[in-house]
């Protein structure tokens, strides 16, 4: 398995940003050739106590890292990009990884 794995700090507002990640993001990247899964995760705090640096997750998983690469290159990859710089570029951090 390979999986895009999308990491977001807090949010100034996060109504607005929660609306528009499961509203409109999350349904355009949903529709990404080759996803298998989507699992999205709201973090309410550490095991030490407070507020975590991250708001939320995102893993997305492929069956391979060919299928990850040609997803993220289709019409639907690169619409998802386009709206994630839009609402979220300055929040985001992704990585990319495999099952070990």
């Amino acid at each position: 398995m390979a999986k895009l794995v999308a990491m977001y700090k807090h949010p100034e507002n996060k109504k607005e940003f929660d609306e528009h990640y499961f509203n409109v993001h999350s349904p355009i990247t949903q529709k990404i050739p080759g996803l298998r899964e989507m699992k999205v995760t709201k973090f309410t705090g550490s095991p030490m106590g407070g507020e975590t640096e991250y708001y939320l997750m995102c893993e997305m998983i492929y069956e391979d890292m060919d299928s990850l690469k040609a997803g993220l290159k289709s019409l639907e990859g690169r619409a998802s990009g386009k709206d994630l710089m839009g609402f979220a570029g300055d929040l985001v951090t992704l990585m990319i990884g495999e099952d070990a």
